[in-house]
Order: C-alpha cells, then structure tokens, then sequence
C-alpha cells in the first residue's frame, strides 16, 4: 500500500479494501482505521475519534448505547457479519463490540464505511486513516 488516508467515499471505500487485502497477505494482528480527529464531529467532549479495527475475521469497534442500537440496524444489511461479543467494563461509558465477518475485502469496507457514516454520524467527507496494517 502506498496511500493511508482518503476523504471521499468511493477513494475510502478503495482504501478500506486495499487495507483489508494488505492485513490478510501479511497476516498481521490488527489493521486499524481511525477518523482524523480535525473531522470528527463527535468529539465535543474530548472523546477518542471514532475508530474500527479488524483483526482475522473479527471487527471490532467502540460504541455508545445510541450507537450500539444504529450498528445493530446496520447489521440487518450485512446478514454475514453477526455480533459475538459485547463487553461494557463499568468504569467505561461504552461498549466494546466484536462482529464476526467472513467476507471479502470490498463487503468489509463497505461494512467499515457504512459503520463511519451511519453508526458514528459522520458527515460525506470525513477524513480516514489507516493507521496499522
């Protein structure tokens, strides 16, 4: 891989698969997306930048209750992708979430892309990073 940021939907979606193809051929731990915390406009309150990781087959993300109930919605459009565990530690305001998802490159980043817009709330043009591979 030689870019790791993208703006724009379709060149995110392009390096959210790129990515994805690059952890599976180095067969690396962790590949992580985060939200350049300049576009982020959940972070008010001095929160962490939205961000998704995927380790194997496994997606993991953290969410708030409110965007724990948008990423169950999410799911129904993705039937090969099904949450396996949820950890909420009672010192954290959030839940941790790991989704099992047994599919290709493109399905996943268009998982990750739906998760950043839908999930999160971030708007079109968002900046993402891919920040390990």
């Amino acid at each position: 891989m030689t870019r790791f940021d993208a703006a724009s939907e379709t060149e995110r979606r392009q390096l959210f698969a790129d990515a994805v193809t690059a952890h599976r051929r180095r067969s690396s731990p962790v590949m992580t997306v985060d939200v350049d915390p300049e576009d982020d406009t959940t972070d008010d309150d001095g929160d962490v930048p939205p961000w998704i990781q995927l380790a194997g087959t496994e997606v993991v993300l953290d969410v708030t209750d409110a965007e724990l109930d948008r990423l169950k919605q999410l799911l129904e459009e993705f039937p090969e992708f099904r949450i396996d565990e949820l950890t909420s530690p009672e010192d954290a305001e959030g839940t941790n979430v790991v989704i099992t998802a047994r599919s290709d490159p493109n399905r996943i980043a268009g998982f990750f892309e739906d998760a950043f817009r839908t999930v999160f709330e971030l708007d079109s043009d968002y900046r993402a990073w891919v920040t390990a591979i």
